[in-house]
């Protein structure tokens, strides 16, 4: 057992936690019903009510709700002793604020973890008639880390008997304790495996994913590990579960493992492994990793728990920021927000498969109109016409590639202070490019302002669909149905006001077009 060692956490949890409940659920109501409207909130994607956030955590569902549980600290917009902030919905796309689920204690702060619902009652936590949803997280300890160890992060549960609304900490924490003496070793995510009738525990352990199993989710037992030869990456945030592959109904399992560094366009990105997992060992059918999403700003992308069997889909987040920049972006009262949830769905992709991603269906709640683009040929430059707001909007077109000849085309969105933000499509070296080295003239990160950023984009079609999803300081997109995700964030001193389709080298052929404005989570 590790002994009590920091006496700054005790004295915080016993001085401040009642008051600082107590403020932080006032805050929250209050928060709840206000308009979020400070510069570059977005609309329609979670953000905290104040202050710090990074890495969603303890996603599940259970009778109707989805809890989002995330990376938190309420007093300061940069990092600092983590927390549980936690959010319900009832949709996906309107949140509910709820007081902190989980505050630091003893063992350390609360980095990040999974939730499951044990419907089973496996824990013994509640009864066949309540059954009770139990948290996995990481303690970390800092003093510890202080002190030069090697073993201050462990791994501990909680668990809730009301539905999520408050957690009780299991009295034998730490659950399964850091006997290798590794630094980096966290984030554990669990999966119910019914062909050993186990639960599965995925952690990152640096450079590897390590796996554990449990009957009851108290008692834990090593397994095996997963890594590639030679990396020397630091891993974070795994997620395994299986998922059908959709041309032919088989069965596969899925891998998501978030780097934190040299991703495709620097600093931190989700990737994923597909293979399979037979009780014991997981097994990638490709040994290295692709990319979840090319773009820099999709990060500790997981999954919820216990969505419906009739819904079927699996459903995950992700933080919508970069360790290179994170905490000195130009926002004000708050730090960060959350990707759209999107709905993952396995391809089949000749010997290999591809793990795409679209929104979820419940976003198109959001629209508030349709704006029809008409077809066009553009040689030069056309501004889009129509009634909406560019900084709070979905973009869908559809571009025919057999009668489309330049060499690249896309679209700009400016403003009337000279800044731009470039969405470019390369036919020759079929490559996607996001450019935002001139989206601002507030120079607040060298990281920040580099690029342009590439991904590689099939073009081997006669269409080329994408939808871009527009929010006061994000761009999403979503190419080829979902087979290449890019997601960038930007912080311009004026709202971008004018989006412009452009060609160069030939014409661009608009096959159709759908604008539609967002309508405000906050309102």
């Amino acid at each position: 057992m590790k002994k009590v060692v920091f006496f700054g956490i005790v004295l915080f949890v016993a001085l401040v936690g009642c008051k600082q409940e107590n403020r932080t659920v006032k805050q929250m109501a209050k928060s709840q019903h206000q308009k979020f409207r400070e510069p570059h909130r977005p609309q329609f994607h979670f953000t905290p009510p104040s202050q710090w956030m990074n890495d969603p955590n303890g996603m599940f569902h259970y009778n109707g709700e989805y809890h989002l549980s995330y990376q938190y600290y309420p007093d300061s917009t940069v990092w600092g002793p983590m927390h549980w902030g936690h959010a319900i919905s009832k949709d996906l796309i309107h949140w509910e604020h709820m007081p902190i689920a989980l505050y630091p204690d003893s063992l350390g702060y609360i980095f990040s973890g999974g939730t499951v619902v044990d419907v089973n009652n496996t824990s013994g936590f509640g009864s066949g008639n309540n059954p009770p949803m139990v948290a996995t997280f990481t303690y970390h300890d800092p003093e510890g880390e202080k002190a030069g160890a090697t073993d201050f992060q462990t791994q501990g549960i909680a668990y809730s008997t009301d539905k999520g609304r408050s957690w009780k900490k299991y009295a034998g924490n730490p659950v399964i304790p850091n006997q290798d003496k590794i630094r980096d070793f966290r984030d554990p995510k669990v999966v119910w495996h019914p062909d050993t009738e186990k639960w599965i525990l995925s952690l990152a352990a640096y450079d590897e994913v390590q796996f554990f199993s449990s009957k009851n989710l108290k008692d834990w037992t090593f397994l095996s590990a997963f890594g590639l030869e030679g990396d020397d990456r630091l891993w974070e945030c795994p997620d395994l579960f299986p998922i059908v592959v959709q041309e032919t109904g088989a069965t596969k399992w899925v891998l998501i493992v978030s780097i934190q560094k040299k991703a495709p366009n620097g600093g931190n990105a989700t990737s994923y492994f597909v293979g399979d997992f037979d009780g014991t060992e997981f097994k990638a059918d490709v040994h290295d990793q692709k990319w979840l999403d090319w773009g820099t700003d999709n990060y500790a992308f997981v999954t919820w728990d216990n969505v419906p069997k009739e819904d079927g889909r699996r459903i995950g987040i992700g933080w919508m920021s970069n360790w290179d920049y994170a905490q000195v972006v130009p926002t004000k009262a708050w730090r960060s927000a959350m990707t759209l949830p999107r709905e993952l769905q396995l391809y089949r992709n000749g010997d290999d498969h591809t793990l795409g991603a679209l929104p979820v269906r419940e976003t198109v709640s959001l629209r508030a109109s349709e704006i029809a683009m008409k077809p066009l040929k553009v040689k030069g430059s056309a501004v889009v016409e129509g009634d909406f707001d560019v900084m709070q909007c979905e973009l869908d077109v559809l571009i025919d590639l057999k009668e489309t000849t330049a060499k690249t085309f896309g679209l700009e969105l400016s403003n009337e202070q000279g800044e731009k933000l470039m969405v470019t499509i390369d036919t020759d070296r079929e490559v996607l490019m996001v450019d935002r080295t001139e989206s601002s003239k507030e120079m607040f990160s060298e990281e920040f302002y580099r690029g342009p950023h590439t991904a590689p984009l099939s073009l081997k079609g006669d269409v080329l669909d994408m939808r871009m999803f527009l929010d006061a300081s994000s761009i999403e997109l979503f190419l080829n149905k979902g087979a290449l995700n890019f997601t960038a964030i930007f912080f311009p001193t004026a709202p971008y006001s004018r989006a412009t389709l452009f060609s160069k080298e030939g014409r661009l052929v608009l096959k159709e077009g759908q604008i539609f404005p967002l309508k405000s989570i906050w309102d």
